[in-house]
């Protein structure tokens, strides 16, 4: 990243804007959104997700692993807006189990980054099937995203819900079934008609 293009962008665009930076608040905006950015909003492409995710030998037999309600926020490549929500992020272990809190730093690590939601989802499913060698993923994203709420159609509190399923889940709709109802008891038909 290179902040102080950044900068110079976005004193490009607030002068865009008719913006003349007059006063000392205005002065510094550029400067600190380029630091917003660079430290937060788009971090993630500093991180290398895989690396995020260590894991122990996963004892046997070990059932279904699920951490629920994964705060993330990302930023929509389309219109450089924001999205956050919820992940739940699902595998079944075969000889590796993650640390628990490496799974939300897997969301992160991907959500902090330009991107649309359904790349989102598959990455962060990709990533665990990589590292992990899971017998089966579902990750789940359920974000608003103000693109739609702010501005467009502004249909204020809609939601978009995106899955990516490998292995088991992606090829048995029961077993699938049964990993979504721990995710969205009654919720469920939602995201099996896929």
């Amino acid at each position: 990243m290179d902040p102080k293009k950044m900068e110079a962008g976005i004193r490009l665009f607030l002068d865009g804007l008719g913006e003349r930076f007059a006063g000392d608040d205005l002065e510094k905006t550029p400067g600190r959104v380029a630091r917003a950015w660079a430290d937060d909003l788009a971090s993630g492409y500093a991180v290398d997700p895989a690396a995020e995710l260590t894991f122990v030998d996963a004892p046997s037999p070990c059932g279904p692993v699920l951490a629920k309600d994964i705060r993330f926020a990302s930023v929509c490549v389309h219109h450089l807006l924001p999205f956050s929500g919820f992940a739940h992020v699902a595998y079944l272990p075969a000889a590796r189990l993650a640390g628990l809190s490496k799974l939300g730093r897997v969301v992160d690590a991907h959500a902090r980054r330009l991107q649309i939601q359904e790349h989102l989802t598959g990455r962060i499913a990709a990533t665990l099937e990589g590292v992990l060698s899971p017998k089966a993923v579902l990750v789940v994203l359920d974000a608003e995203h103000t693109c739609m709420t702010l501005r467009g159609v502004r249909k204020e509190g809609s939601r978009l819900v995106t899955y990516a399923a490998t292995g088991l889940w992606a090829d048995d709709a029961a077993a699938r079934r049964e990993i979504l109802d721990l995710i969205a008891p009654g919720r469920r038909a939602l995201l099996t008609n896929a």
